[in-house]
C-alpha cells in the first residue's frame, strides 16, 4: 500500500486514532459524541469527543462541556488547558476534585472560519496522570442548510448513515469504550432498527427506536476489550430496517453492514513505578527496513533484530501490517539480555508505483513501549 510520509508518520505516532464522525439531526443542531473513557484508573470523562455535527454559521458561537469525575481515592487538579488555535477559549475547575466528584471543561468555538469541516484540540493537564488528556471538537460548518439525504448518503433502505465504518478508538484490556453517532430515517413513516450478525465483543442500539418519519436517532456503539483480540480490530453488524436486511454503497463500493474500528493494547494503569520499570523493554537495532528500487511482483523480505534490554520476558501478543499482501514469522519471546528476530514477507504485486512505505504495528507486553511501529520503505518501478 502505498502512502504520502507525511500521513504514515502521523499514523506511526497514533496507530489509532480517535475518530467521530460528523453527524446532524434534520434541524442542524448539533450533539454530543458520548465517548467515555477512564484514563490511568485515575479520572472518568464522559466523553472526550464533542462533535456538534453539521451546523450553520448564522448559528454563531458553539459551546460545550467535559465532564470528569475523579474516580481514585486521591483529590485531583486539572493544572491547565490548552487550546489548538485562537478560535477557540476554555474554562475548567480550578479547585482540587476530591474522590468521587466531578470538575468540568468547558470550550467555546468561535464558528466564523468559514463553511469547512473543523478540528480543534483541548490538551488537559491533569493531577496523576503522566500524558496530558486530549479532547476534540469537531463538526462541519454550512452556510446553508441540507437535505436530510445529503447529510446521510449511505443508505440502508430509508436508514441513512454518514458512514458504514465507525472508528471507537484506542482501549486497554479490562476497558470499554462507547461512542455515537447520528443517523436518519429517510422515509415518510418510522421504522424500526435491529441489528444481526453482531460480533462477540460489539453492542449496538439505535435511539429512539422506531425512529420517526424525516427523523434522525443516536446510533450507540460500545467495544469492550478482551485478551482474545490485540491491536487493530474490525466488529460488524448488520442493521435490520423493519426487520429486513439492505445493501449500502460507499465510495462506490457496497456493503451489507457497519464496522466498528478498534485498537485494543495492554493496561498498565495498575502497576507502580516499580513494576513498570521491572517490565519487558524492546531495543530494536534498526525501525526502519529498505529494500530499495524494484519492480512490481518482487518479493520483499524484511527482517527486524532486537534486544529485550528490560527486565522481564518480552512478547508481542500481535502484528499489524499496513499492507493487503504481507505475512510475518512469529515474534519470539525473549528473556531479559537476549535478543530476538522476526521476518515480514511483502508481495508488491499490485502495488502502486513510486515511494512506498508500509507500517508494521507490534502490540507488546511492554509498559515503555506498548506499541511498537516499525517502517518497510522503498521504490517501485
Amino acid at each position: 500500500m502505498k502512502h504520502s510520509y507525511t500521513k504514515i508518520l502521523a499514523a506511526a505516532i497514533l496507530p489509532a486514532c480517535i475518530l467521530i464522525f460528523s453527524a446532524a439531526p434534520a434541524t442542524m443542531a448539533g450533539f454530543s459524541a458520548a465517548a467515555q473513557e477512564r484514563i490511568g484508573g485515575t479520572v472518568e470523562f464522559d466523553k472526550t469527543v464533542h462533535d456538534f455535527g453539521d451546523v450553520m454559521l448564522s448559528d454563531g458561537p458553539l459551546r460545550c462541556t467535559f465532564t470528569m469525575k475523579n474516580i481514585s481515592d486521591k483529590p485531583v487538579v486539572i493544572y491547565n488547558v490548552v487550546t489548538s488555535c485562537g478560535c477557540t477559549d476554555v474554562e475548567w475547575t480550578r479547585q482540587p476534585i476530591m474522590p468521587g466528584k466531578k470538575g468540568t471543561i468547558s470550550s467555546t468555538y468561535s464558528n466564523d472560519e468559514g463553511p469547512y469541516p473543523f478540528d480543534k484540540n483541548l490538551t488537559a493537564y491533569v493531577s496523576g496522570i503522566g500524558n496530558p488528556v486530549i479532547l476534540k471538537l469537531r463538526g462541519v460548518s454550512h452556510e446553508k442548510q441540507l437535505s436530510l439525504e445529503e447529510m446521510f448518503p449511505v443508505r440502508f433502505g430509508s436508514l441513512g448513515m454518514k458512514s458504514a465504518e465507525l472508528k471507537c478508538g484506542n482501549l486497554e484490556q479490562g476497558g470499554y469504550r462507547s461512542d455515537e453517532v447520528k443517523v436518519a430515517n429517510l422515509s415518510s413513516a418510522p421504522v424500526r432498527i435491529s441489528f444481526s450478525g453482531i460480533t462477540p465483543g460489539l453492542t449496538v442500539s439505535v435511539s429512539p427506536n422506531p425512529i420517526p418519519a424525516r427523523s434522525t436517532a443516536a446510533l450507540k456503539f460500545t467495544v469492550t476489550a478482551d485478551r482474545e483480540h490485540w491491536g487493530k480490530n474490525w466488529h460488524h453488524a448488520v442493521p435490520l430496517v423493519n426487520g429486513k436486511a439492505y445493501t449500502a454503497t460507499e465510495d462506490g463500493k457496497k456493503t451489507s453492514g457497519i464496522s466498528v474500528y478498534s485498537f485494543t493494547k495492554e493496561n498498565f494503569s495498575s502497576l507502580s513505578k516499580e513494576e513498570r520499570d521491572a517490565g519487558s523493554r524492546p531495543m530494536f537495532s534498526s525501525s526502519t527496513f529498505s529494500f530499495g528500487k524494484i519492480k512490481a511482483g518482487t518479493p520483499v523480505e524484511a527482517e527486524f533484530n532486537f534486544t529485550n534490554i528490560g527486565k522481564n520476558d518480552f512478547r508481542a501478543y500481535k502484528v499489524d501490517i499496513d499492507a493487503d499482501k504481507a505475512t510475518h514469522t512469529d515474534v519470539p519471546v525473549v528473556k531479559c539480555g537476549f535478543k530476538g528476530s522476526f521476518r515480514v514477507n511483502l508481495d508488491t504485486t499490485g502495488m502502486p508505483a513510486g515511494e512506498t512505505l508500509v507500517i508494521v504495528t507490534l502490540t507488546t507486553n511492554s509498559p515503555s513501549r506498548p506499541i511498537v511501529n516499525l517502517f518497510i520503505t522503498g521504490w517501485i518501478e
